[in-house]
Formats: structure tokens, C-alpha cells, sequence
């Protein structure tokens, strides 16, 4: 049995992922960011261990609930699966004056596996759109081009998989991968996704808990229990290090050796 923290679980692919770990045995401690989301996780999902709350678009939220979820585990296993869409037709900045999309989908898990206890294994959500991603690390934030949502979003979660990659490499104890879940019909896949949720699930679960030696892969990016060819971006070294030090000097926060 394993104890696993999922972010963003109140809803979508998360909460079916806490669902499908509760479902096989595991603990499982929930995310939300705020507290009515997180009553209402509880009031849904029976069993869970503890919701923790944390908005992600702040990072004082984002630090107290790293110290929130170390204080819950420690944890075998952590899914980064909070995030948000690209479908959005303005530049925003949060509180931070980080551009939105950066932070919740980027940001947020650099700042949380930074602080929080090394669990045996990190699970990183991407998107198939990560193919399209372009590491623009002298405008990660959208500042000096023409805004484009969809693109900022992809290029979110290519930095997602070099963040899972380099936490592979420079962790060896860690298993650390990248999941596209594919199109899934939620609030965020939209209307016209195909997929569904279970199947966007499915994966990170085993991930996470399954001692199958095809589910104990790192520096690897996955879809439906397949390792698949990455953006190629992300297997870049010299990339992996320059996106881990820009987050460390927008942040305060750096990656423990």
C-alpha cells in the first residue's frame, strides 16, 4: 500500500486519480485550492486521508502547501496533475506578476518538489501538445512576443517533461516521468475531447504504485503505459539546467542537489 499525494484532485483527472488509488488499497491525500473545493472533495471521495489547499497561481499558497503536504507524508509517491488550459485570450499575471499559465502548470511542481521530502516517485501530467513546445527560456513568460494562449500552454508542458527529466537525472533514488493523458473529456479537455477519464487516469496510477518493471521507468515519457518519444527539447542537458536556474531566480527556491 503506498501514500500518494495528487494535486488539483477536486475535479477532472485528478479526482479520478484519487478515486482509482483508493479504489486498489492505496492512501491517498487530496489537493485543492481553496477551502470550499476542498469540502467538496471530501463530501465526494470517501476515504481520503487528508485535503490539503493550496491556490497555485500564489506562491506563498504554493510554499505553505508544500510545508501542508510534508507535514501529511512523507509521501511514496507524488502526481503533479494540477493545471490549467490555454484557451485563453489575454496575457494574465497573478499576485506574483507571473504570467498564469507558467506558474499553476510549471512553476507550482518545480516549487513543491523543491520543498517538499524526495518521495520514492514523482509523476509529472504533460500534454501531447508538449510536442509543440518551444523552450523560449529568455521569454518564458510570454513578456516580448504577441500572446498566444495554446502555444503558452504547450510550451508549459514541454518545461513539465524537462522538469521531470531533469529530476530524473539529478535524483537517480527518484523515478520521475512525464504522462500525457491524452484528450479527456473534462472542464479542461473541452467539448469535443474523446477520451475518457479513466483512461486519463490510468496511467499515472501505475505508475505510482505498481511494482512492474515496466512501471518503474524514470526519465521517461509515457502515454497509455507506453514510453513514447518526447519533444525532443526536453532530453536537452544544457536546457534542463538553464529552465531549473530561471526558476530558481523567479522563485527564491532551488532544487536540492
Amino acid at each position: 500500500m503506498a501514500l500518494v499525494l495528487v494535486t488539483g484532485s477536486s475535479d477532472g483527472i485528478g479526482l479520478e486519480t484519487a478515486r482509482q488509488l483508493l479504489a486498489a488499497g492505496h492512501d491517498v491525500v487530496g489537493h485543492a485550492r481553496s477551502e470550499q473545493r476542498a469540502a467538496d472533495l471530501r463530501g465526494a471521495v470517501a476515504g481520503l486521508r487528508e485535503v490539503v489547499v493550496g491556490d497555485l497561481t500564489s506562491l506563498a499558497e504554493t510554499r505553505a502547501l508544500a510545508e501542508a503536504a510534508s507535514a501529511a507524508g512523507p509521501f511514496d509517491a507524488v502526481v503533479h496533475n494540477a493545471g490549467v488550459g490555454g484557451g485563453v485570450p489575454t496575457r494574465t499575471l497573478t499576485e506574483d506578476g507571473l504570467e498564469r499559465i507558467f506558474q499553476v502548470n510549471t512553476v507550482a511542481p518545480y516549487v513543491l518538489t523543491a520543498l517538499m521530502p524526495r518521495p520514492a516517485r514523482l509523476v509529472h501530467l504533460t500534454s501531447g501538445l508538449e510536442a509543440q513546445g518551444v523552450a523560449r527560456l529568455d521569454d518564458l513568460q510570454w513578456a516580448d512576443r504577441p500572446w498566444d494562449g495554446m502555444q503558452a500552454y504547450s510550451d508549459s508542458k514541454l518545461y513539465d517533461v524537462m522538469l521531470a527529466f531533469a529530476v530524473a537525472r539529478r535524483w537517480p533514488d527518484v523515478l520521475s516521468t512525464a504522462v500525457d493523458p491524452g484528450w479527456i473529456k473534462t472542464k479542461l479537455g473541452g467539448p469535443d475531447a474523446w477520451d475518457e477519464v479513466a483512461e486519463g487516469a490510468a496511467t499515472q496510477v501505475w505508475l505510482a504504485t505498481s511494482d512492474d518493471d515496466a512501471a518503474r521507468v524514470t526519465g521517461r515519457y509515457l502515454k497509455r503505459f507506453e514510453v513514447l518519444d518526447a519533444n525532443p527539447q526536453a532530453s536537452d542537458v544544457d536546457l534542463q539546467e538553464r529552465l531549473l536556474e530561471r526558476l530558481a531566480e523567479l522563485t527564491g527556491v532551488t532544487l536540492p542537489d
